[in-house]
C-alpha cells in the first residue's frame, strides 16, 4: 500500500497522544501513520521539542524518553520546507500549521485549538477534530 496522505497533526494532540495510550488522540495518530506520513516543518517539529521539553511533563515521561520519542518522530515525519509565511490564523502561533498545509497539500490538520477548527475547511483542506478524523478517514 502506497501511504500518499499526508497528515498534520498539531503539536498538543501529538503530546495528548504519547501521554494518554488508547486516547482519541493516540488512536488518531495510528490511524494517520497507517493511512499516510505525519508531515512537520521545521517549525511545527520545533514547536513539538519545545513543548515536550517542558517540565510539567517531567511527571509522564523521563528525559530520556522523551528525547526516545523525539528521535523517533523525526526519523518517521516527512519534513516539507515551508516558504509562505502568510499571516491567517487569529492566533499567529497557528499559522505555521496552516501554511505548511498549504503548501503540502496536506489531507488534512487533526487538531483540538478552536483557533484552527473554526477555519475549517481552509483552502478544501480539512480541519479536524481527532474524534472527526477517525470518523472521517
Amino acid at each position: 500500500m502506497s501511504r500518499t496522505e499526508k497528515f498534520i497533526i498539531d503539536t498538543n494532540i501529538l503530546i495528548s497522544s504519547l501521554l494518554i495510550k488508547n486516547s482519541v488522540s493516540f488512536q488518531a495518530l495510528e490511524k494517520a501513520r497507517k493511512k499516510g506520513v505525519l508531515l512537520f516543518s521545521e517549525a511545527t517539529f520545533h514547536e513539538f521539542e519545545m513543548v515536550l521539553a517542558r517540565k510539567k511533563f517531567d511527571k509522564y515521561l523521563t528525559e530520556e524518553e522523551r528525547l526516545q520519542v523525539i528521535g523517533k518522530m523525526y526519523l518517521e515525519g516527512v519534513f516539507q520546507h515551508v516558504v509562505s509565511n502568510e499571516a491567517i490564523s487569529r492566533d499567529q502561533n497557528d499559522d505555521m500549521f496552516l501554511n505548511l498545509a498549504i503548501e503540502s497539500k496536506a489531507a488534512c490538520i487533526i487538531t483540538g485549538d478552536k483557533d484552527l477548527l473554526v477555519l475549517h475547511p481552509f483552502r478544501n483542506i480539512p480541519i479536524l477534530t481527532a474524534a472527526d478524523f477517525l470518523k472521517l478517514f
